[in-house]
């Protein structure tokens, strides 16, 4: 039940996601006083619609994006000149043309997309992606200043009995061979909350940990709280090969994998993990990181679609970090709903879950920013392109261009359609955008 429930959540939050997706869209559109004809969450057999206005509106049966179709996305033949269609991505160019024409009632031809000023264009285009950059928003707000952000504190969780190598598993128990820890052979116990070492008052486990790692073999003096009163303890380290860590706390590899050790002070102790309701100031920060690490991660992307070509076709195994669609999301989210272990409950269950539907919606809004059609960054190129060449040409004196051929993109964005499919991902366009 707990799978299907966190399944059910999943698919309701990624639903609501791609409809305010295409509000983000159609809102503006409406604003600047372009026709939309059709705003519909899902593809296939329609399940449900109704027209109001002159815009249906409806819910189709495949739940895998959404779309809403712009009047007029592409300019006319008469537009850009007619050019010919030789090859057959020139008809297909010119089958764009000829439909998106057929859409334009007559005398409503100023209504179309095509006819929009380059900034009321990025607006509508980027309209979709900013509303789910603000759907993650709100989202890691409920989970970082409801639930709160983990932190450890300067309060021991455990106190190991012996030293364990590096590599080894660090709960199997102590043997007669093993080192005896010094943290235990000081008398610290699990609950001790560390005020100093060696005479420097600690406030977090951060400033602790650099001070026993920089300490060596040296006797130091600790202070510590314990049932309420303060306890004086003398603890010797000793140098063990520890894990070395980067900037960013996270553990060195060397190139074959290896993980670098280096020697350091241990005494064997580790820290408890509290929650700190977050500010509200503290969320856009949060955002704007998970935004640049998800940015780095799609950069990556022509490597993955390899990964994937070679795991379809050939003997490769897929990675655990590797593309997932609808189906992975779905499946992601019924095993976090469903995680056993000591301390997780329902509450940190449903934290886990919202924020990784907020890295979804993060996701979504970097992904559809890459510059290709049908994606929502494909158009708004598309837009920049058509406003770079009127602003030279009105710098250089020359006639006012007309509206750029967007329809020549038709056959490179059937082409990403087809890897989109194959992913299973929500982000393709069809004459506007679709989520």
């Amino acid at each position: 039940m707990a799978y299907l429930l966190g399944v059910l959540i999943a698919l309701v939050v990624l639903l609501g996601s791609i409809a305010l997706h295409e509000v983000g869209h159609m809102v503006p559109a409406k604003r600047f006083g372009v026709c939309v004809s059709h705003y519909f969450v899902g593809f296939g057999p329609t399940l449900w619609s109704r027209t109001r206005g002159e815009t249906e509106y409806g819910v189709k049966a495949i739940p895998l994006g959404g779309f809403v179709r712009l009047v007029g996305m592409y300019a006319p033949a008469d537009a850009v000149g007619n050019p010919p269609a030789r090859t057959w991505m020139g008809r297909l160019a010119a089958d764009a043309r000829d439909a998106s024409a057929a859409e334009i009632l007559p005398g409503e031809d100023h209504r179309a997309f095509y006819r929009l000023s380059t900034p009321k264009k990025l607006v509508v285009m980027l309209g979709g992606p900013v509303m789910n950059l603000l759907i993650a928003f709100v989202l890691l707000a409920i989970v970082l200043m409801g639930f709160g952000v983990p932190v450890t504190s300067t309060t021991l969780d455990s106190v190991s009995q012996c030293v364990i190598p590096p590599g080894d598993d660090a709960d199997r128990a102590c043997a007669d061979s093993d080192q005896a820890a010094p943290g235990a052979a000081a008398g610290l116990r699990p609950g001790d909350t560390v005020l100093s070492w060696g005479g420097t008052p600690v406030s977090s486990w951060d400033e602790l940990s650099t001070l026993i790692r920089a300490t060596g073999a040296e006797p130091t003096d600790v202070v510590v709280e314990r049932d309420g009163a303060q306890v004086d303890l003398s603890v010797t380290p000793v140098v063990a090969q520890r894990p070395a860590y980067d900037e960013d706390g996270a553990p060195v590899h060397d190139e074959d994998g290896t993980l670098v050790t280096v020697p350091v002070g241990f005494v064997g102790v580790s820290p408890t993990v509290q929650y700190r309701s977050a500010t509200l100031g503290e969320v856009p920060g949060e955002v704007a990181d998970r935004t640049w690490q998800t940015v780095s991660v799609v950069a990556t992307l022509p490597a993955r679609v390899v990964d994937l070509v070679q795991t379809t076709f050939g003997d490769g195994e897929r990675g655990s970090d590797s593309i997932v669609g609808i189906v992975g999301v779905g499946r992601l989210a019924g095993e976090v709903a469903s995680v056993q272990g000591e301390g997780i409950d329902w509450g940190l269950r449903l934290a886990m879950l919202l924020e990784m539907l907020a890295a979804l919606n993060i996701a979504l809004f970097v992904f559809n920013l890459i510059p290709l059609p049908p994606l929502d960054g494909g158009h708004v190129a598309a837009a920049l392109w058509e406003g770079g060449k009127r602003q030279v040409a009105r710098l250089r004196r020359l006639p006012r261009p007309g509206p750029f051929d967007s329809a020549k993109l038709v056959p490179l964005a059937y082409s990403v359609f087809v890897v989109l499919g194959r992913w299973g991902c929500c982000s393709c366009t069809r004459t506007s955008s679709t989520r």
